[in-house]
């Protein structure tokens, strides 16, 4: 008896020791820069100022559970690590098409894709750069979450100057600390949620050129060009806390164009009242992809990506976050099959680039190719 208390004692040391080395060497990787830094300060003091902020977390305007009725996270971790789709990343390299983004005319309206949901515009000679991922990777720990071969075509040396750095969230496809600190120098502006300016002064920026928002406010870039700070349906973080920083949807509009960017969503009523607010939209560049029945309330379904484009009142529909990384399981290529399937049978043009292309803003009757079915 007395050796198999012994034993037991050990054993409990033995595991307790685990435990505390495993949360040890949690503790020391969390500190490493990419994770960045929650609000404090003054600024935490105007976070709690939000109406959208309620017991140390910011909330979407309906309510958002984690996971759809009738699932549990032990079901889908489950099927992440163990069910596989042999589709869930192409066979073959992602065609693209090498703009010299410094040389396009600066007075044209241009919208230049990356893949996922990293995009470079120009309007009314502004170069706005959106939620750019160019380390080839969406995930803090190195080589988890990589790029398709062919997505990862441009960088950082591409641009010469940005405007204004626009961020709809930080989670990590979307605020990728190696992209932003190399972009450092080369910002004028940054445009993001509540809290987030807090990662962007740890990683080095100047606090002057940061501009944090609420949903539902406007920001003056000059007399022909305004932001709109606009909600969108998600959740935010960077670490094990959730929601500690402020989603966004914005719409970009200027003398004579709309831009809608949807930042990733799921479906809710905040679309039609963008629509209406707005009237008609030139362009709204809307997230389809990474999307799953278990996560349907903070990612639309192909065909709600449709559906929040007809309320927004969108000439043209550009889906986005989708052929670069694979963060869901279905088929890498299943969010524009299905959202121009779709699109299609209710007569909605939809912008669908390559990589790389230019999308001429003031072409409505610019045609793009299905060059997904290429790859089959």
């Amino acid at each position: 008896m007395k050796r198999f208390l012994n034993i037991l004692k050990y054993g409990m040391i033995t595991l307790i020791s685990l435990a505390v080395l495993l949360a040890l060497a949690t503790f020391i990787f969390l500190q490493q820069p990419q994770f960045g830094k929650a609000a404090s300060g003054k600024r935490l003091e105007r976070m709690k100022q939000s109406k959208h902020f309620r017991d140390g977390v910011f909330h979407n305007f309906s309510h958002t559970p984690t996971l759809t009725e009738g699932y549990s996270m032990t079901s889908v971790m489950f099927d992440f690590f163990f069910k596989s789709n042999p589709r869930q990343k192409p066979a073959k390299p992602l065609p693209y098409v090498k703009t010299d983004l410094k040389s396009l005319p600066v007075d044209s309206n241009v919208v230049v894709w990356f893949g996922h949901s990293s995009y470079y515009m120009q309007l009314d000679g502004l170069k706005i750069l959106v939620d750019p991922v160019f380390s080839g990777n969406a995930s803090p720990v190195p080589s988890t979450t990589r790029a398709f071969d062919g997505a990862n075509t441009y960088g950082v040396n591409d641009f010469q100057e940005i405007d204004v750095l626009l961020i709809s969230h930080d989670h990590y496809d979307h605020l990728d600390y190696l992209t932003i600190k190399d972009l450092k120098g080369k910002v004028k502006k940054v445009i993001c949620g509540l809290g987030v300016g807090e990662h962007f002064e740890h990683w080095g920026y100047a606090p002057e050129i940061i501009s944090e928002h609420d949903w539902n406010e406007t920001i003056t870039l000059n007399d022909k060009f305004k932001v709109h700070t606009l909600p969108a349906r998600h959740f935010s973080g960077r670490t094990f806390k959730r929601n500690n920083t402020l989603w966004m949807s914005y719409l970009l509009e200027t003398s004579n164009t709309k831009v809608f960017v949807g930042g990733d969503s799921g479906y809710d009523t905040h679309f039609a009242a963008i629509g209406r607010r707005f009237g008609d939209i030139d362009l709204a560049i809307l997230e389809n992809g990474q999307y799953n029945l278990a996560w349907h309330a903070i990612h639309c379904l192909p065909e709600e990506v449709v559906k929040a484009g007809k309320d927004l009142n969108a000439k043209r529909i550009m889906p986005v976050h989708s052929s670069k990384f694979s963060l869901a399981l279905h088929s890498w290529d299943g969010p524009l099959i299905e959202v121009s399937r779709i699109a299609k049978a209710q007569d909605i043009p939809l912008v669908t680039p390559l990589i790389g292309e230019v999308v001429w803003m003031d072409n409505e009757k610019q045609v793009f190719k299905e060059w997904w079915k290429e790859l089959k």
